[in-house]
């Protein structure tokens, strides 16, 4: 079923998924836990720059609710999303998600805002005490900071810090190769932008401790002109840049710094090039960028992966996105975790999601797991290559090692006082 909200219809007219399912929590919302049907409450950006997030987050749900509807759902009730757009703004965020717990009734919350709008849902999470699954933010500190943690709290999205001990290390590899010794940064000007590029810095430095950041810029978020930015790098001409510029951010970027022909005077590191919501929309996609994988379905190269790609374009006419994949694995986590509780309490259902491993096609090795010490997803498939501008746009991909990822990570930790 579904049921599309608009100004001036009721708080309980919304976009609406109906399925078999269960997922609650104890009081205060015991007597909704006795209703067949259990609402998800999803916040997430729909309109904008960036509506693609919200887009492919929520068609990512909604496919992976329907397997699940199909194979029983979860402790026999049914699930219905109420997906509302939060326009990107980190207090409407906060709003929404109150309002979806407190006025629609809903029991849990999948947390598909960016960065800048998730911090504002842990809090209202918090505050309920409701079940909450972060699906997009991959700011390291929203899980890594004891000081965010709650026990009803989790993220099912890929974490900065992994992918800047990855990339660092392969772009030390290749600075080493090249001479690359003069560098240039250019990320969003928030809390994602700035932790990352900073994680990645530090690592590209531990591998190759002569390099020298020559020049950083910091454009707002959902910026609509890069002129200055471009004309800043060009002028301090560094041999190499990186970005961890994401979405329409990234897409105009790139189309307006083509113009300049930034990508032919120096190397390009940008860790979220690699995903079909850029590969697919810019208009001369340069050669040779080189990227962090975020989803393409030849990366993990399984038949599941590349499956589960086709399965979605087949549904949605356009491939999935990073978002996609992310979002998938919270539902795909949840199922599990209510087997494994044979339960719809939400308190119970975080209890076994602790810890849990399920198979994945997303998996380096098959699988991923929440880890319980920090309540972040782990195991996922990651590494960098080389664009190129057609399918199979990174036909190679050098993949990091977990076990490297999680010493670094370690000390990372402990460098940053949360451990």
């Amino acid at each position: 079923m579904t049921r599309t909200r608009k100004p001036g219809v009721s708080r309980r007219a919304t976009l609406a998924m109906m399925g078999a399912g269960a997922l609650t929590f104890a009081s205060p919302w015991l007597a909704r836990a006795q209703a067949k049907t259990i609402k998800i409450g999803m916040p997430t950006i729909l309109s904008g720059r960036v509506a693609q997030l919200g887009t492919s987050s929520r068609n990512a749900v909604m496919l992976e609710i329907e397997k699940v509807n199909a194979a029983g759902g979860l402790a026999g009730r049914q699930i219905e999303m109420v997906i509302r757009d939060s326009k990107g703004q980190p207090q409407e965020a906060a709003r929404v998600a109150r309002e979806l717990v407190n006025t629609d009734g809903c029991e849990i919350l999948i947390d598909a805002e960016a960065s800048s709008g998730a911090f504002a849902v842990h809090e209202v999470a918090r505050d309920l005490g409701v079940l909450c699954l972060h699906t997009n933010s991959e700011t390291s500190a929203l899980s890594a900071d004891p000081k965010q943690h709650i026990p009803n709290a989790f993220r099912t999205a890929r974490q900065g810090v992994h992918d800047s001990i990855v990339g660092g290390s392969y772009a030390a590899a290749i600075a080493k190769a090249k001479g690359l010794k003069k560098w240039a940064t250019c990320s969003p000007d928030y809390a994602y932008g700035r932790d990352t590029t900073g994680e990645f810095v530090t690592y590209l430095k531990r591998f190759a401790p002569d390099i020298e950041i020559i020049s950083e810029s910091w454009p707002k978020l959902f910026q609509p002109d890069y002129t200055e930015v471009v004309t800043k790098i060009l002028q301090a001409k560094p041999q190499a840049l990186y970005s961890c510029l994401w979405g329409g951010d990234l897409t105009s970027y790139i189309d307006q710094a083509n113009i300049y022909a930034l990508f032919s005077q120096m190397e390009v590191f940008a860790v979220n090039m690699a995903d079909y919501t850029a590969l697919t929309v810019v208009k001369n996609l340069p050669k040779g960028i080189h990227s962090g994988n975020r989803y393409i379905k030849t990366y993990p190269a399984t038949p599941e992966n590349a499956a589960w790609g086709d399965a979605y374009k087949a549904k949605y006419n356009e491939y999935p996105t990073n978002w996609s994949w992310e979002n998938a694995t919270a539902i795909m986590l949840l199922a599990e975790a209510s087997k494994k509780a044979n339960s719809a309490d939400g308190k119970k259902i975080a209890e076994a999601m602790r810890g849990l491993k399920i198979k994945s096609p997303f998996g380096a090795d098959g699988t991923v797991t929440m880890r319980a010490e920090d309540q972040t997803l782990v195991g996922y498939a990651i590494g960098w290559g080389t664009t190129i501008p057609q399918e199979p746009y990174v036909p190679q991909v050098q993949a990091g090692d977990w076990k490297t990822i999680f010493e670094l990570e370690a000390e990372w930790k402990k460098s940053k006082g949360y451990t």
